[in-house]
């Protein structure tokens, strides 16, 4: 399947323009036999070095034109020229900054990818920019943005009439490449990691036989740097090495950015929600009445002091940034929830009653005894097999319904240890954890009860994609390392199927359906058919809520690769570890502190949903929810009518003027009518 794209998105256009209006009066692209080998009136500039662009507008030029952009739409005016600024000498405080940075905040799934690769091409038409850079925080993003251009290569070239045009991966291996960078009259983009270019032992610092830091090549173009995902790239080393790449302007690109600088264009997650550019949210959490989400106590021991004695506990609290665990000294009389920063889960009796050192217990206001050593809550092997579970129903249903419309279905899972889905024996030999044995026990349940539905080996329908240790082994932690060497042929598929082949995992005859991460696809990866998020993690900030869930919120597509539209299929389902009000809570506080607007009644609870079935007889008795419904509207029921008095006034006397000009032709010709009398006796009739 080849995936297509809509040129004519409103909002994209809208962000396009956004920054190519910041550089309003720049020189504009000349023939495509005209080059400026001087230093005066034009956008590319030819030095000894190679082609570059060349900015001549002034800084209060740049800040009119911002101020212009924001107000257009709807942003506060930046009052000067926001600089991004860092440390560059921790010993006599000395600081530098980045010059121009432009901020545009896209909600995930809308297309920010396609918005920046569109915006290379735009700058170029209009002013004939040529030298951009693609900085990225992660080897996912960075594998992300490669596919991004691949995909969207020849869309770019028939939308702007075949362009010059070449992109690339950083590869230390090739640093010929650079030079080609440089030199070259096409437009050029280059995709680099972030940690390839911070330290100054990295191979692009160092100065080689040719006696020129590879980096230089890079410099000397002027380059536009997109900083993809910026909010993992605000230390003051990573500020450092952006500005370090001698960036005409550095164009900034997320959804959630920890600053923003310039802010020129905004599309905010409450906005994508309302437009329907993005998926729906529906939650699918534990129960409040089955204890599944009971409070995390674990009760470490007492401490005994002079007066007093305390039970030393750890909990989960609310902290600036997310949920962490935590150990605490606690007395009789304190309360749980005071402690946690206010968790919803510690609310009601979760005051310590008592400490009974002797029996090496603790009890609580509503009753709980929990004994030393011991944990309490938490999630437990039965809640997470439950989630399992659930997750693959929802995937089975939703595939029933979504298979003859050729869209097929993924599900992802976010788990907290690698080991739960994938262990190792002393060897080495991957062996299956504990959610992979779950996993392939409920799917074969549910695959018997739908036969021919997912017409797959239970082997092949399911795979994990983890960071890995340089033995190949898959490890706990967020970046992704890849070894070929080190690793199996089968991982070595799974790799170049989930990251570089999303239109072969899109296609239903693809057995892959099911996907276990431990964090490695959180951000920068994503495919538009996951309908299902299943998270299997303990804890975790908003932050990292909104970046699990954003992988799953772009709209999907068919076996044609043609972008649904139906509200009715868009639907994300979160299989949460926690129950919906908690989940929904969190994530709408989240979305309202960074947007300014209220998000609460969006979330909907996947547990309400019921069944409506068409019936021909609409009575109180076989619909009881329409007629408690109406009862309850039908009272304020109104129709009206607008018009104008005038308008009707002159429109009546016009057509009454023309109420005796009937052609004589059209005129009905009138008959005689027989009389008809009726007695009781006769009937008779005269003509």
């Amino acid at each position: 399947m080849k995936l297509q794209f809509d040129s004519q998105q409103e909002f994209q256009l809208s962000a396009i323009q956004a920054v190519v209006d910041v550089f309003e009066g720049q020189p504009l692209r000349q023939g495509d036999y005209e080059v400026s080998f001087g230093i005066e009136g034009a956008s590319i500039a030819l030095t000894e070095q190679g082609v570059g662009n060349r900015l001549v507008l002034s800084e209060e030029q740049l800040l009119a034109n911002i101020c212009a952009v924001q107000d257009r739409n709807g942003i506060a005016p930046s009052g000067k020229l926001e600089r991004c600024h860092y440390l560059k000498d921790e010993a006599s405080g000395q600081s530098d900054f980045i010059p121009l940075n432009l901020t545009v905040e896209m909600e995930t799934g809308t297309g920010k990818s396609y918005t920046y690769l569109r915006t290379i091409f735009e700058l170029n038409r209009v002013y004939g920019f040529k030298k951009f850079v693609v900085v990225v925080p992660s080897v996912a993003i960075r594998e992300g943005a490669i596919k991004n251009m691949e995909i969207t290569e020849e869309h770019f070239r028939e939308l702007y009439g075949n362009p010059p045009f070449n992109y690339m991966m950083y590869d230390s291996g090739k640093l010929t490449a650079l030079r080609n960078f440089a030199v070259s009259d096409a437009i050029q983009v280059l995709v680099i990691n972030i940690d390839s270019f911070t330290k100054d032992s990295n191979i692009i610092n160092t100065v080689r036989e040719t006696g020129v830091k590879p980096i230089e090549y890079i410099q000397a173009t002027n380059p536009f740097v997109i900083v993809d995902e910026p909010q993992n790239m605000e230390t003051d080393i990573r500020k450092a090495a952006i500005h370090n790449l001698n960036p005409l302007c550095t164009l900034r690109y997320s959804a959630t950015h920890r600053n923003l600088y310039n802010l020129v264009y905004s599309l905010n997650p409450v906005q994508a929600y309302d437009l329907g550019l993005v998926k729906q949210i529906e939650v699918d959490g534990i129960t409040s009445d089955n204890n599944y989400n009971a409070a995390f106590i674990h009760f470490k021991g007492v401490q005994a002091g002079k007066k007093t004695l305390k039970a030393k506990l750890a909990v989960y609290v609310n902290e600036g940034t997310g949920v962490k665990q935590k150990d605490f000294n606690v007395e009789v009389g304190e309360d749980l929830f005071d402690l946690s920063g206010h968790r919803e889960i510690y609310k009601d009796g979760f005051i310590l009653n008592s400490i009974r050192a002797s029996e090496g217990e603790i009890e609580f206001s509503n009753g709980l005894v929990v004994r030393e050593g011991e944990s309490q809550g938490g999630l437990t092997d039965e809640v997470m097999k439950f989630q399992i579970e659930r997750t693959v129903a929802k995937h089975f249903e939703k595939a029933k319904k979504r298979k003859p419309e050729g869209i097929k279905v993924l599900s992802l899972f976010f788990i907290d240890k690698v080991a739960n889905y994938r262990d190792y024996d002393e060897s080495g030999n991957p062996a299956k954890g504990k959610f992979a044995a779950w996993f392939e026990e409920i799917f074969n349940r549910y695959a018997s009860q739908n036969p021919g539905l997912i017409p797959f080996d239970t082997g092949a329908v399911h795979n994990g994609y983890f960071s890995q240790d340089k033995k190949g082994r898959g490890k706990d932690k967020t970046e992704i390392w890849v070894d070929t060497s080190g690793t199996t042929q089968k991982d070595n598929d799974t790799y170049s199927l989930i990251m570089k082949e999303k239109e072969r995992l899109l296609d239903l005859e693809e057995p892959l359906q099911f996907i276990f991460s431990h964090s490695a696809l959180r951000e920068g990866w994503d495919n538009p058919n996951v309908f299902q998020i299943c998270t299997l993690n303990e804890t975790g900030s908003a932050l990292k809520k909104r970046q699990e869930i954003g992988r799953g919120l772009r709209l999907p597509v068919d076996s044609a690769g043609q972008q649904v539209l139906d509200k009715r299929i868009n639907v994300l389902t979160v299989i949460a570890n926690e129950t919906y009000e908690d989940f929904a809570k969190a994530l709408q506080n989240e979305i309202q502190e960074e947007t300014s607007v209220d998000f609460s009644g969006r979330i909907k609870n996947a547990r309400e949903k019921a069944q409506i079935r068409l019936t021909k007889e609409l009575t109180p008795e076989n619909c009881p929810l329409f007629f408690e419904i109406w009862d309850r509207i039908k009272h304020r029921t109104r129709y009206r009518v607008e018009f104008s008095t005038e308008e009707l006034i002159k429109r009546t006397v016009e057509e009454l003027k023309n109420f005796n000009k009937v052609p004589m032709t059209k005129r009905p010709v009138l008959k005689p009518v027989p009389l008809v009398w009726i007695t009781p006796k006769r009937v008779l009739i005269r003509n």
